[in-house]
C-alpha cells in the first residue's frame, strides 16, 4: 500500500457541508465524499459516471492513494443495477494481485431511501493498456510478455473461480508506472456454467460488448459458450501490444468474420460443427476459401515464443484453444510464471436470478455498502444471511493475512523495475532480477489518463 505526503498533494477546493461530508464540483459535476477523503483530478468520465483520482487517510495517519467513481443515477435502469451489483460482488469476493478491489462504498447522505448516487473506492492506477499500446511509449517483447502474464494469471483466478469476464479489452485493463495491471468491469461477467433458467442472460448485445476481441462463438451466437471466449481476447490483445494496432477491426458481425477466416483460414468442417445457429453454420460455408497466414508472415519482427501461444489462443474451434493454465506454462511466459495458482473459492452468481426489481437489486448493493459501513446496518432490513463487515482503513491483504503472503510472494517475482517517474523500490516492493534476462526498458514519460 503506498503512501503520499501532505506537501505533494494538490486538494482540489470543497465545501464543508452540513452532513460533514466534503462537496467538490469535478466536471461541473457534484462530488461528494466522506470527510477522510481528498480529491485531487478527475481521470476519467463516461456513460458510466466520472472516475476521480485523490487519497484517503488511513487509522494510523498516512495517505493511501485511491480512485474514486461516482455511478450517478445508479438505480434508475435495472440492467445498470445489475450490472453494478455484479461487479462490487466480483471484486469482492477475489483477493488478487490482478484483479482490482474494492477499497470502500461510501455512504448516501440521503439515507437509504434518497440513495441515487454511488461512490466506489478503488486502488488509483496510472492508466489502462489501451492508452499504453496507442501512445508512443517504446515497448519491448518483456512488456508484452509481463503484461500478457498478469493478464493470464488475473483471468486464470476468476476461471478457477467459476467466473467469466466477457468484455477483456485493453481498456479493461489498468496499469500503473511499476507496470503493475489489474482487470476491471465486471459489469458482463457471467458463470462459468450458468443456470439454465439464466441462459437467455447469457446473450451479448453488440452495443455493450467490444467486437474486435469477440470470440467466433459470439459472433455467431452461441450460447454454450466456455472460459475460451476470455482465452480468445487474451490472443487479441497480446496481438494488439505486437502490432500498436487491433488484430480484427470488423465493422460488424460479417465483416469481423471474414477478418479472421483472411488470417486464420476457412474452418474445416470437424471445426464448424460447434456452431449451433443453423443461419450462421450456413453463411460461414458460403465465404470464399482461405488459405490462412503464418503468424510469422502476420507479424515478421515478433518473438517466435509469442507467435507459437497466439497460434494456440487464436483458434477457430474453441475446444482447440489452449486453457489459462496451458498459456501460463508456455514457453513464452513459463520463466514468469511462479509456480503453483491460486485457487480462489467459487464465486456464486445466486444473486444474479431475472426478475429482481430494481428496489431488490438497490438493497442488495446497500447491503454491500453496510459491510465497509457497519453503522448504516441499522438503517437496512435484517437479514441473518448478510455478508460478513469488512473493516475501514485495511487493505483486501489485511482482511486476507494468507492472501497477503501469497501476493508478496508474487510481487517480489516481478521482473520489472519501477518506471522513471515511480518511486524508487520500498520495502514491499523489493527490486529483482529480471528473469526474462535483462532489466526491462522503463516506461519513460507514462502519464495518467
Amino acid at each position: 500500500m503506498a503512501a503520499t505526503s501532505s506537501k505533494s498533494f494538490n486538494e482540489q477546493e470543497y465545501v464543508l457541508t452540513e452532513h460533514g461530508t466534503k462537496l467538490y464540483t469535478m466536471c461541473g459535476m457534484r462530488f461528494e465524499v466522506t470527510e477522510e477523503y481528498q480529491v485531487r483530478k478527475a481521470v476519467g468520465q463516461g456513460a458510466y459516471g466520472l472516475v476521480c483520482a485523490g487519497r484517503r487517510r488511513l487509522p494510523n495517519g498516512t495517505y493511501q492513494p485511491v480512485a474514486i467513481k461516482k455511478i450517478p443515477k445508479a438505480f434508475e435502469d435495472t440492467t445498470d443495477c445489475k450490472r453494478l451489483l455484479r461487479e462490487i460482488k466480483i471484486q469482492l469476493h477475489f483477493s488478487h494481485l490482478n484483479v482490482l478491489g474494492v477499497l470502500d462504498i461510501l455512504p448516501p447522505v440521503e439515507g437509504k431511501d434518497g440513495w441515487k448516487d454511488v461512490y466506489l473506492v478503488c486502488d488509483l492506477m496510472d492508466t489502462d493498456l489501451h492508452y499504453i499500446i496507442h501512445s508512443k511509449q517504446p515497448l519491448e517483447d518483456q512488456h508484452f510478455r509481463y503484461f500478457l502474464y498478469q493478464i493470464m494469471r488475473g483471468v486464470h483466478a476468476l476461471h478457477a473461480a467459476h467466473v467469466l469476464h466477457r468484455d477483456l479489452k485493453p481498456g479493461n485493463l489498468l496499469v500503473n508506472k511499476n507496470c503493475d495491471l489489474k482487470i476491471c468491469d465486471f459489469g458482463l461477467a457471467r458463470p462459468v456454467n450458468p443456470d439454465p433458467s439464466t441462459k437467455e442472460d447469457r446473450c451479448m448485445t453488440e452495443y455493450v460488448v467490444t467486437r474486435w476481441y469477440r470470440a467466433p462463438e459470439l459472433l455467431v451466437e452461441n450460447q454454450d459458450y466456455t472460459g475460451a471466449i476470455d482465452i480468445w481476447a487474451c490472443g487479441c490483445i497480446l496481438a494488439e501490444m505486437i502490432a500498436r494496432e487491433a488484430l480484427f477491426k470488423g465493422r460488424d458481425y460479417l465483416h469481423q468474420l471474414r477478418l479472421i477466416i483472411d488470417v486464420l483460414g476457412t474452418p474445416s468442417e470437424e471445426d464448424l460443427k460447434w456452431i449451433a445457429n443453423d443461419k450462421a453454420y450456413e453463411f460461414v460455408k458460403t465465404l470464399p476459401i482461405k488459405r490462412g497466414r503464418a503468424w510469422s508472415e502476420v507479424f515478421p519482427n515478433a518473438h517466435p515464443d509469442a507467435l507459437d501461444l497466439l497460434g494456440r489462443m487464436l483458434v477457430w474451434n474453441p475446444a482447440k484453444r489452449c486453457t489459462m493454465a496451458e498459456a501460463l506454462t508456455s514457453s513464452y511466459l513459463t520463466k514468469l510464471h511462479a509456480g503453483k495458482l491460486e485457487a480462489p473459492e467459487p464465486f456464486s452468481f445466486g444473486f444474479d436470478k431475472p426478475g429482481k426489481k430494481r428496489s431488490e437489486l438497490r438493497e442488495l448493493v446497500w447491503r454491500e455498502m453496510c459491510r465497509f459501513r457497519p453503522e448504516c446496518a441499522k438503517a437496512s432490513t435484517p437479514d441473518v444471511g448478510r455478508p460478513p463487515p469488512i473493516r475501514r482503513g485495511w487493505t483486501a491483504e489485511e482482511v486476507d493475512p494468507a492472501g497477503a503472503k501469497e501476493a508478496t510472494r508474487k510481487e517480489a517475482a516481478s521482473p520489472l523495475q519501477p518506471l522513471a517517474e515511480a518511486n524508487q523500490a520500498s520495502p514491499s516492493q523489493p527490486k529483482q532480477a529480471d528473469p526474462v534476462g535483462g532489466v526491462v526498458q522503463k516506461l519513460k514519460g507514462l502519464k495518467a489518463r
